[in-house]
């Protein structure tokens, strides 16, 4: 661990590069780009001091996914995958920033990937004559983001996610465990959130709109999964119902004033969770670029 300066327009790492470090800005700013230095190339966000980056190329051992470069003369903490445990040791909070981090992260990208598939469901529906000029500018925005990021899009992807559950997640200290019967809900579709779920035993239902004439089962959770983490952390809404499918499903409740002593006692299980966070933003970010991609295929104009 270590503070590092970067002067402005200094390359802190490429894109496709593999990521051994991940960073916090101490001061300054940074850009994340696409393509940096073609002429497709797109400054993607920018970061204040207060900000993580880099992290998922760390914690998923995957090639990164943009180029980092200092907007301005930066000061920025590096940790290396092996320092990570003992930076969390030094200050526990820093494991809920960066979970908090990383939720926070998918519920943007949420936001635009609900638009984007409805743009597509839109596109699918209407006529090229009818369509609006707000609604031109949507799919020409949505095409344009799948071309920046054409290279990334058509990457498979890694489940690295599945590289720390070697062992199951009831080993070693747990919270609070308790044992349902079919049919229990466990949260309702629209509640805040105050708890994420580790399903050790049995079987577990996503439902939206769940006892509704509209109910759609998007997915179900066996054994070592973890879910509900974007409810605790973002303090959002549930977006789904989670109903117990199975008879004496055993679950583990997590909640947030547990999670510093859960890596206390467990750190294995909190990489794993950080594992599973950064997978399933990667794996939003695939599953957005290809709806961008069915946009742009859709209308070759865009």
């Amino acid at each position: 661990m270590k503070d590092v300066n970067f002067k402005k327009g200094d390359v802190i790492f490429r894109e496709g590069e593999e990521g051994d470090s991940f960073y916090f800005i101490k001061n300054g700013k940074v850009g994340i780009y696409a393509s940096y230095g073609q002429d497709s190339g797109e400054c993607l966000t920018s970061l204040d001091a207060g900000n993580y980056f880099g992290e998922m190329a760390v914690i998923e051992t995957y090639p990164r996914s943009a180029t980092a470069v200092a907007i301005e003369d930066v000061c920025v903490t590096e940790l290396t995958a092996d320092e990570i445990n003992d930076y969390f040791k030094s200050d526990p909070d820093k494991v809920i920033d960066i979970m908090r981090h990383l939720c926070n992260r998918i519920n943007i990208l949420t936001d635009d990937y609900t638009d984007a598939a409805a743009t597509l469901a839109e596109l699918k529906a209407t006529e090229a004559g009818s369509r609006s000029e707000g609604f031109l500018a949507k799919i020409k925005k949505f095409a344009s983001e799948y071309k920046r990021n054409k290279k990334y899009a058509d990457k498979e992807s890694v489940e690295a996610t599945q590289v720390a559950d070697d062992k199951p997640h009831s080993d070693g200290y747990t919270g609070e465990v308790n044992t349902y019967n079919k049919g229990t809900i466990l949260f309702k579709e629209g509640e805040t959130g105050k708890c994420m779920y580790d399903v050790h035993f049995g079987e577990i239902g996503i439902y939206k709109g769940y006892g509704t004439d509209k109910e759609q089962l998007l997915t179900t959770l066996m054994s070592n999964k973890f879910f509900g983490e974007i409810g605790m952390l973002g303090n959002v809404a549930r977006t789904a119902t989670a109903v117990i499918l199975k008879d004496e499903t055993t679950v583990e409740s997590i909640y947030l004033d547990d999670l510093k002593e859960l890596f206390r006692q467990n750190p294995f299980k909190v990489d794993m969770i950080l594992r599973h966070t950064s997978f399933r933003l990667r794996q939003l970010t695939l599953d957005y670029l290809d709806t961008c991609r069915q946009i742009s295929e859709a209308d070759p104009e865009a």
